[in-house]
C-alpha cells in the first residue's frame, strides 16, 4: 500500500528519504582500511599493516578538512605548552640530583 502525496510534497519526501538512506562510503573506506591494517598489523605483517592504516588516516583527514586546519593551528600552542612542561620536568630532575648528590656527601656514600 502505498501513500499518495501532494505534486509539491512528492519532492521533498523524496529527498528527506535519500538523505536518511544515503550511505557514507568514506567513512565505510576509512573504516575498513584502519580496521584491515590493524588485523595486519597483529598479525606481524607490519609493511602492509602500516601502508593500509597510513591510507585510512589519510582518508580520514581528507574526509574531515576542517578538522584537520583547525588542529594543525593549534598545534604550535600544544607544542609549546609541552615544551614548558618538559623543561619544567628537566629542572625539577636537575634540583633532586643536586640534592641527592648533597645528601649522599653528608652520608659519605
Amino acid at each position: 500500500m502505498s501513500a499518495v502525496l501532494p505534486a509539491g510534497n512528492q519532492a521533498h519526501y523524496i529527498e528527506s528519504h535519500n538523505r536518511s538512506h544515503n550511505t557514507d562510503w568514506m567513512r565505510i573506506g576509512v573504516g575498513a582500511s584502519l580496521l584491515t591494517g590493524s588485523l595486519l598489523l597483529l598479525t606481524g605483517k607490519r609493511k602492509a599493516g602500516l601502508l593500509l592504516t597510513a591510507a585510512g588516516t589519510a582518508l580520514a583527514m581528507l574526509d574531515n578538512r576542517e578538522v584537520v586546519a583547525e588542529w594543525w593551528q593549534a598545534l604550535p600552542q600544544h607544542l609549546q605548552k609541552a615544551q614548558h612542561i618538559l623543561d619544567q620536568t628537566q629542572q625539577t630532575i636537575d634540583d633532586l640530583t643536586s640534592k641527592r648528590d648533597k645528601i649522599f656527601e653528608m652520608f659519605g656514600k
